[in-house]
């Protein structure tokens, strides 16, 4: 069964999580509380975690930063109330792979959580590699990446983007293409979120990622990979 771990700190709201994730057939665990959640994570390795950024004892951005600095890659839903741009944008550029702004629709969470889980790297690739671009070594099957000899960590998500970049290296990519294959949602969805996943794979990969090498803008089209 798979399992999902809910960090909110709203009775209400975690009662409604709660009880929607288990009629979907889920099963939940929940805390109240940052450090609670993460030893959660640690006791339970859920296959995906929704998390308030407003907690006691250790806020949602500080336990995703811990998270993602550990190197798990369990997916992470934000659940952020409205007007939190710079938190949903801080959010993103240290792993979380998706969010939801409060009030949200429960059933657009569900198809949220449903395409984070479709997505997950939990699967062998088609081609599993490894790859060798320059520095930069990358194992599909084993969702790993190195620079220069030394682990990279990514989040999920940043993972799932860069293997889509490899399967379809040369390729001119739209943003709209990539909210569609990779996370699964409409074009009407927030595009930003991609240029944030792509600002984020070029720090951690490029040597210069004002100059990059790897993954390249193409003007007014979007994205493409280019191996060197």
């Amino acid at each position: 069964m798979i399992t999902v771990l809910a960090i909110e700190d709203d009775p209400a709201i975690l009662r409604g999580l709660s009880d929607n994730l288990r009629f979907e057939g889920y099963e939940v665990v929940t805390a109240t509380d940052g450090e609670t959640g993460y030893h959660l994570q640690r006791q339970r390795k859920p296959d995906l975690i929704l998390l308030d950024l407003m907690l006691p004892r250790m806020s949602g951005l500080e336990l995703c930063r811990k998270l993602r600095g550990e190197g798990i890659q369990t997916p992470i839903l934000m659940l952020t109330a409205r007007g939190q741009t710079a938190d949903k944008v801080t959010g993103l550029k240290i792993g979380a792979d998706d969010y939801v702004t409060k009030p949200f629709d429960m059933q657009e969470l569900m198809a949220r959580v449903e395409a984070l889980l479709r997505r997950a790297p939990n699967r062998p690739a088609a081609q599993s590699g490894p790859y060798q671009f320059g520095p930069v070594r990358i194992d599909l099957r084993g969702t790993e990446a190195t620079r220069e000899g030394k682990p990279v960590n990514l989040s999920a998500r940043e993972f799932q983007l860069l293997r889509y970049f490899i399967e379809h290296a040369g390729t001119t990519l739209s943003r709209d293409d990539l909210l569609k294959e990779v996370w699964g949602y409409s074009a009407d969805t927030f595009t930003r979120t991609v240029d944030v996943h792509v600002a984020s794979l070029r720090q951690k990969l490029e040597n210069d990622p004002k100059q990059p090498r790897l993954i390249l803008t193409v003007q007014g089209l979007g994205y493409k990979f280019k191996a060197p």
